[in-house]
């Protein structure tokens, strides 16, 4: 494959040999304006989105701005930042304009790149989001962004975890956005959670483009973004389960599958958990069904899940650990009751089970936008899944100065010990000259057994996990000084770059902000420190390159070839030399569970003593394969996970299209009259809906009529017997329930009306939905066994989500039938006006007055948000039901055997 891909390279045949050569004539363009861009005043420039927004609504295309547009940001960054876009970086800002990926080598000036991309296209007006890996990355590149896109007229905002909405929704109102993924995933479930108008946030999805687009898109792309709320579930029996998986033991009770991360009881264990329990028929019996699962995730907790590896004990708190970036995940919670197995196994509060109330995949996030972009130093190993999940081509924009990184074989042992041993006296033999090194680890329990070695070797050193997040990015920047050594978990503190010889910036802030002055106060003293620390870290620069720059030793590879290429990729930045190396051991997981005999056969081959490592092309190969194995298995579990997720997206996009209507809606009393019509009619088309059947179904039919509309109604089908008498009958029908609407809305008032009406749509549409979002859950937990019986599971699943979603729709027209004819306007008493007077005039939407009973009334600006904050129903006329009549609630059962039982 290698050969053909030189052929078609020498050929001049390559694609990206070709799209770059594209970009590269049109820098000629964008070149050609600086001259002319040269001379206009600062106050002309800021006026460049006003100027270009007119020429754009007279017909222009963003493409035929580009050139201009491009040349004035350039200008704007060499006078505001002092740093003007070089040939590269300008091709990548084109990339990303075309809706592409541009990888880009770490240190190549990602951040600035975004700028020329980001400031044409926020010229529409339609609003860019800019995404980052975190909360830090995305408040700083707005920072230091700032003053390019202020200076060409635009305006900025970012948006973070627990901002007023106020700000929010302004910071959404600007030109440019920046924020998490999760920050934008959450504001959109929450928009379309939102009762009015106002309360949402977001303003539609032109542009985004995704910074670590590999971070976000593929590595996070396996989780989805959920927003839950508690269910009432007792959290003593996780105690209990937590207790029996303590008894059964490995191998006899239950065998673990560790490649998958799953793990299945033996008939011995079923027989010896059911005796534990003292429950014969633990397993097998549906209503011990939800105790048996308890006991199978906190075997799971025990076995899968190792503190300091997958999450860590905080403050009494279980916090997961994320396994890409090493960081807390604060705030989230395993699911499926795995949360509160692992916070039993480690004996602290077990938080109550979460149900589900809205949920997205970042997949299907990020597919919303009409242009999505990405820029990474990684992304060609995942191209495929780029092109076939998110139709986005990887172009790899050419470095500003050649690549000299020496990229040494790795080096393979018998056993962990061996390696690290390995790992730590090497650092310890280059740090002895002076060279700067980073040791990548795999968690956070890595970093610890490697800081341990070397505090042996008297080595000082800073070690960068989890535990230290708020430091990262100080830590990082240093991590290329003279004799630093740094040991950090896979991709944390990605975003900043290591310079060789420090960071003048970073330490000239440090220094200031130590005797207590924010350097922003004092631009004076920080631009003095600064210079001091310039020249000290130019001495050090020269130093290290002696030294042969920054040295990477990796203790491990990583499942993903990508993840090593990241950390090897802080070493060589811009022209600078730099080393690398990995350590690995037969007993690493990825060689254990993916390499298989292969590689042990190779090493048994060419023999080896303890402590003695072994280099071997054969070798590099290998593990290279295992790694492509994990990679493909990964993409086909984001494949699976997109597959069903593309189903619940349908009903999802029906559902808030939906809802966006219901919002804007400017004859929602209209919209009323027609559900309850449209249930009368879908009623009275089921009277002969059975064609096999003897007799017409009326006698049910008006039940269920009755039952819905009110006691009465269905009179008009009595005697009913053929269709032609129906057809006579419907009108009748629709006439009383139109006359009957029609008086309710006469005696609620226009006004009101319009706003409890409103209120009951999205009220019964929420709660269904979230009962959905449920049954769709348990659906899905339970699809996988349709295999057995020779069926394909997705087909199942779409066809039985299908049935589920046609029924949600039906109990959703029907709910809002039974409260628009029933619900009633109750007076306030002077207290409870006075209540919530104030909180009308606080405007704060989670400040809801304590209710006291009663509904809604004529002189409440928002009874909507009001009753639903409180949870109330509204108010039901009482109607008197004798206990042999039919249930009113259409079961078909007596009252006295159904809803009447209690009375």
């Amino acid at each position: 494959m290698g050969f053909f891909n030189g052929v078609i390279k020498a050929l001049g045949f390559d694609p990206n040999d070709r799209a770059v050569a594209k970009y590269d004539k049109k820098t000629e363009i964008i070149d050609s304006y600086e001259a002319e861009v040269e001379k206009l005043s600062n106050e002309e420039l800021a006026q460049s989105a006003v100027i270009f927004k007119e020429r754009l609504d007279k017909g222009e295309s963003l493409d035929d701005i580009m050139p201009e547009v491009f040349a004035r940001v350039r200008e704007v960054s060499k006078r505001t930042l002092g740093l003007r876009h070089f040939k590269e970086q300008l091709i990548g800002g084109m990339v990303l304009h075309d809706g592409n990926i541009a990888e880009m080598k770490t240190g190549e000036g990602k951040t600035l790149v975004a700028t020329l991309a980001v400031a044409l296209n926020a010229i529409a007006g339609k609003g860019v989001h800019v995404v980052t890996v975190n909360d830090y990355l995305a408040a700083r590149d707005a920072a230091w962004m700032g003053p390019v896109y202020r200076g060409m007229g635009l305006t900025v905002g970012v948006i973070s975890p627990f901002m007023p909405e106020e700000e929010r929704f302004a910071a959404y109102r600007c030109d440019i956005t920046y924020g998490t993924n999760s920050e934008f995933g959450f504001d959109y479930l929450r928009d379309n959670m939102a009762i009015q108008k106002e309360q949402q946030v977001q303003r539609g999805h032109f542009f985004c483009i995704v910074d670590e687009v590999d971070s976000i898109l593929i590595d996070e792309a396996r989780t989805p973004l959920i927003i839950s709320g508690p269910s009432e579930d007792d959290t003593e029996p996780y105690r209990v389960a937590d207790g029996v998986a303590r008894e059964l033991a490995k191998g006899a009770d239950f065998e673990v599958d560790e490649k998958e991360r799953n793990l299945a009881l033996t008939e011995a264990g079923i027989a010896k958990a059911e005796r534990i329990m003292k429950l014969p028929n633990l397993f097998t019996d549906f209503a011990n069904s939800s105790l048996s699962h308890k006991i199978v995730q906190a075997l799971k907790a025990h076995h899968l899940f190792q503190r300091d590896v997958h999450y860590v004990v905080k403050d009494g708190e279980i916090v997961i650990v994320d396994e890409f970036t090493g960081r807390l995940m604060f705030g989230r919670r395993y699911s499926d009751g795995l949360h509160q197995a692992i916070e039993a196994k480690e004996r602290v509060k077990v938080g109550r089970e979460n149900q589900t109330l809205a949920t997205i995949t970042l997949q299907n996030y990020f597919r919303m936008y009409n242009k999505l972009a990405g820029m990474t130093g990684t992304a060609l190993t995942e191209a495929e899944e780029f092109k076939e999940i998110y139709g986005l081509e990887v172009i790899v924009v050419p470095t500003h100065r050649p690549m000299v990184r020496n990229d040494q074989p790795d080096a393979v042992y018998k056993t962990a010990e061996e390696k690290y041993i390995a790992a730590a006296d090497e650092a310890a033999e280059f740090h002895a000259k002076g060279q700067p090194i980073l040791i990548g680890t795999a968690s956070i329990e890595h970093s610890e057994r490697v800081s341990k070695l070397l505090r042996v070797r008297k080595i000082p050193h800073n070690v960068l996990n989890a535990k230290v997040h708020d430091k990262e990015a100080s830590i990082v920047a240093q991590a290329g000084r003279l004799g630093a050594v740094t040991v950090a978990t896979n991709m944390a503190g990605r975003g900043t770059d290591i310079v060789l010889g420090g960071n003048p910036e970073f330490l000239a802030r440090e220094e200031i902000e130590k005797q207590g002055i924010d350097p922003a106060a004092e631009p004076l003293l920080y631009a003095e420190t600064l210079e001091k620390y310039k020249k000290i870290c130019a001495e050090e620069h020269d130093k290290v390159i002696e030294t042969g720059g920054l040295r990477i030793i990796g203790t491990e590879r990583h499942e993903s070839r990508r993840i090593d290429n990241q950390l090897r990729g802080r070493s060589g930045r811009q022209g600078d030399p730099g080393e690398s190396r990995f350590y690995i051991a037969l007993e690493d997981d990825l060689i254990r569970l993916f390499g298989g005999d292969r590689i042990s056969g190779i090493m048994d081959k060419l023999g080896m003593e303890t402590g003695e490592s072994i280099e071997h092309p054969l070798l590099s190969k290998a593990i290279e394969n295992a790694q492509k194995k994990v990679e493909e298995m990964h993409f086909d579990i984001r494949k699976q996970l997109l597959s069903y997720d593309n189903v619940m997206n349908r009903q999802r996009e029906a559902i808030y299209r939906e809802r966006a209507e219901i919002l804007d809606d400017e004859d929602i009393i209209g919209r009323t009259l027609g559900v309850l019509e449209d249930t009368a009619q879908a009623q009275m088309d089921k009277i002969f809906a059975d064609k096999s059947a003897e007799e017409p179904d009326v006698k049910s039919v008006s039940v269920r009529l009755n039952a819905l509309f009110w006691p009465g109604i269905a009179r008009h089908l009595d005697g009913v017997q053929a269709e032609v008498e129906l057809e006579e009958a419907r009108p009748k029908i629709i006439e009383e329930i139109r006359a009957r609407f029609n008086q309710k809305t006469q005696e609620l008032g226009e006004v009101l009306s319009e706003q409890i009406y409103r209120y009951i749509f999205l009220e019964v549409l929420d709660k269904n939905w979230k009962e959905h979002l449920l049954a769709m859950d348990e659906l899905r937990r339970g699809i996988g066994l349709r295999a057995i019986g020779q069926k394909d599971p997705l087909v199942e699943y779409q066809f039985e989500s299908f049935n589920l979603f046609q029924e949600m729709l039906d109990q959703v027209r029907e709910g809002i039938t039974e409260f628009a004819l029933r619900v009633s306007v109750v007076t306030k008493e002077p207290e409870r006006e006075e209540r919530s007077k104030k909180w009308r005039e606080s405007r704060d939407p989670f400040d809801i007055p304590a209710a006291t009973g009663g509904s809604y009334s004529d002189d409440m600006e928002n009874p909507g948000a009001l009753a639903t904050a409180q949870k109330t129903q509204p108010v039901v006329n009482d109607i008197k039901i004798g206990r042999n009549d039919p249930c009113p609630c259409g079961s078909g059962k007596k009252y006295k055997q159904c809803c009447g039982k209690n009375k």
